[in-house]
């Protein structure tokens, strides 16, 4: 059997980023060079099952499945360590990482020793929602699920996890009933359900959906960060700046839901507010991030509490004397009407649209119309339409959070001629060759993050536009990245060697010649 401490203890080394380890592999360290041998026995599924259990995994070995878990301990001498495990065609899988060493540089000649922590057994106190906020703050959720007879769940990383004890329905009704808006007290009653945001101070401020469900009553809290983030801090590519140049035109942020829209928006909103004297006008539902007026003077109003409508909204604003104006979500006709009819009258448009793409948001701007208008809305994107940032979320490889991989489609006369003449179908063509143009494609995002070592080849491959594509290329970065993308940590060559041409089409190309 394999002891657990002398793995660990590969972390206090200097350059070592984690240890990888897979059934029927050598156990291995991920160093700058790459993945690196430490023993010349293979480890068995059997064995780190085992592993798993010694280190506090034992309520997820049962379940082990693809889907990644992922648990914590602190270990003497090393500090809070991090364990990720999947199994996947029947080889266990297991990573090791260092999270924070603190004041635990080891002695010398002393051992280290694991102490069961997992995350789950964290301080959580379920008395009030500001509590159980506060907590979820503490480990870094982003959201926090409140479901009548069963766990509180937190997402960490991407993943939902159980932590503290059941709610029961009568407890989960005296904890929620009294957030709902009295304006919409009504609504819920009528329909069941109710969107809102709240602000409660030091626990922070959330925004907020609440059901009737079968068992009961369940609230779900996207939680939002008391810092307002920054392009820089969320990774975001500098062409993202350059949209906020343009005096009038439409800008659209896409994606899935849940993937980060309004954060970008709000980056962007953000670095209005510091860097220009425009007037900013948002509207939103609900509103989430709030912006103290800096540079910029910024009227934030909320649909349902301020206005009827975004549609009436929007009309309103062209009275109210705009530079900028920001549309929570594009998401009917007459609300991407009247961005559009903005965008023609000399204002910088903003909106987000649950969109999986660039080419599929230009598609639904389009289709939206009936047909006879179709062909004027291809004429006012053909110029009006400034940059589309369409972003997915991927987990980060050592589980610590999520990244943001980026397709960016700028406004440019070969697009414009595409839209106007009924050729969207060609923009995917424009895409691979518009790399001199500012143009990035997801997959070559996915690719950068993966050679950086940010991202797991598997979970990149997930979300690709042409996964076939970006696995080839993946795998000709050398035989670590390969092995990844085949389901465990190989023996050299992890992601993240340098002097490899960064567009995933040529590196497929070359892999063919």
């Amino acid at each position: 059997m394999r002891q657990l401490a002398p793995l660990v203890g590969y972390l206090r080394h200097a350059g070592v980023r984690e240890v990888a380890l897979a059934g029927g592999r050598l156990p291995c360290v991920l160093v700058d060079e790459g993945y690196r041998a430490i023993d010349d026995l293979a480890i068995s599924n059997e064995e780190l099952i085992e592993l798993l259990f010694v280190s506090g995994g034992s309520r997820h070995v049962e379940n082990l499945s693809e889907k990644t878990c992922q648990w914590a301990f602190r270990c003497d001498g090393v500090g809070r360590i991090s364990i990720t495990a999947t199994l996947r065609s029947g080889v266990v899988q297991v990573r090791i990482k260092l999270v924070d060493a603190g004041d635990n540089a080891p002695p010398p000649g002393r051992e280290s020793s694991p102490v069961e922590e997992p995350i789950a057994a964290l301080e959580w106190d379920d008395s009030s929602i500001s509590s159980m906020l506060h907590s979820a703050h503490g480990l870094h959720a982003t959201d926090l699920h409140l479901v009548a007879d069963r766990p509180a769940l937190v997402r960490v990383a991407g993943l939902l996890r159980p932590i503290g004890d059941v709610l029961g329905s009568a407890v989960l009704d005296a904890l929620a009933m009294p957030l709902i808006p009295e304006r919409l007290r009504a609504t819920f009653d009528a329909d069941g359900t109710a969107d809102f945001a709240l602000d409660l101070g030091p626990a922070g401020r959330v925004r907020a959906n609440l059901v009737r469900q079968r068992t009961g009553l369940k609230l779900c809290m996207r939680i939002i960060a008391r810092v307002t983030p920054s392009l820089e801090a969320l990774g975001l590519p500098p062409g993202a700046e350059k949209a906020l140049r343009y005096h009038q035109g439409l800008i659209v942020i896409a994606g899935p839901t849940g993937h980060g829209k309004t954060t970008t928006m709000t980056a962007l909103v953000n670095m209005l507010n510091e860097q220009t004297r425009h007037h900013v006008i948002t509207v939103e539902d609900p509103i989430e991030y709030v912006h103290t007026a800096r540079s910029a003077i910024i009227s934030q109003r909320e649909v349902g509490e301020h206005t009827k409508s975004f549609a009436s909204a929007l009309k309103a604003c062209l009275r109210e004397d705009p530079d900028v104006i920001v549309v929570g979500e594009l998401r009917d006709l007459e609300t991407v009407r009247m961005a559009l009819v903005a965008s023609e009258t000399g204002h910088l448009v903003l909106g987000t649209m649950n969109t999986p793409s660039a080419a599929k948001t230009i598609d639904r701007l389009i289709d939206l119309f009936p047909p006879g208008e179709q062909p004027q809305v291809r004429l006012t994107l053909a110029g009006g339409l400034k940059l589309i940032l369409a972003q997915r979320l991927v987990p980060r490889a050592d589980g610590s959070g999520v990244v943001a991989a980026v397709e960016l489609l700028p406004g440019m006369v070969p697009l414009w001629n595409l839209i106007r003449e009924q050729k969207t179908y060609q923009i995917t063509s424009l895409q691979q060759r518009g790399k001199a143009l500012g143009i990035i494609r997801l997959d070559d995002s996915l690719f950068e993050l993966v050679r950086a070592g940010v991202v797991a080849p598997q979970a990149a491959i997930q979300v690709a536009e042409n996964p076939a594509e970006l696995e080839n290329a993946i795998k000709a970065l050398g035989s670590g990245a390969a092995d990844a993308v085949d389901g465990g940590p190989g023996q050299a060559g992890a992601p993240g060697q340098s002097g490899q041409p960064t567009d995933t089409k040529q590196l497929l190309l070359r892999k063919n010649s």
